[in-house]
């Protein structure tokens, strides 16, 4: 049987990636290594405590938001209405697209972060680990610390914000 160093070495190869990510998303900024290096640290100190309720990704992501939400806060600024930092494209992904194209599609993705940004932070929170992340309503209740019906509630209501903001009808109606 793996000791507990062991099972978060194997979480850390698993799921630092989806952790980076996540945190990008979530703070707005790409500099999250320290965070995502902390979030293993913390796991790997509450082992104990880790009850097998949720996925080892659904933990994980619960230490990560809060950890951001704890650095937010220490550095007193606001992860709400922060830019959202963007990967960088991989280029085997455009294969066969126009360099018009792949700019275009940079450019809808850019503003359609950009808008998650600006909405309420429930909803942010939401369309987040649901809609980007794709993580299933239970995970997404689990790492909110909230109900099931809640994050559908708020994720419908987030998506329809989303599609009633005028600049996002326009450039999607045909």
């Amino acid at each position: 049987m793996q000791n507990e160093k062991e099972i978060v070495s194997n979480w850390f190869h698993l799921y630092s990636q989806d952790v980076f990510n996540f945190l990008v998303y979530y703070s707005g900024t790409r500099d999250v290594e320290d965070l995502v290096q902390e979030v293993f640290i913390k796991a790997a100190k509450g082992m104990s405590t880790y009850r097998n309720h949720a996925t080892p990704k659904t933990w994980l992501f619960s230490i990560a938001r809060n950890l951001a939400i704890d650095n937010a806060r220490k550095n007193k600024t606001k992860i709400s209405r922060m830019n959202v930092a963007f990967h960088e494209e991989n280029l085997d992904q455009h294969i066969g697209f126009s360099p018009e194209q792949i700019l275009i599609g940079q450019e809808e993705k850019r503003e359609l972060y950009n808008r998650i940004n600006q909405q309420k932070k429930k909803y942010r929170d939401v369309l987040i680990l649901r809609g980007i992340q794709g993580l299933s309503v239970s995970e997404t209740a689990q790492i909110l610390g909230c109900k099931e019906t809640a994050v559908r509630t708020n994720y419908h209501r987030a998506v329809k914000a989303l599609q009633n903001e005028p600049n996002w009808r326009e450039s999607h109606e045909g």
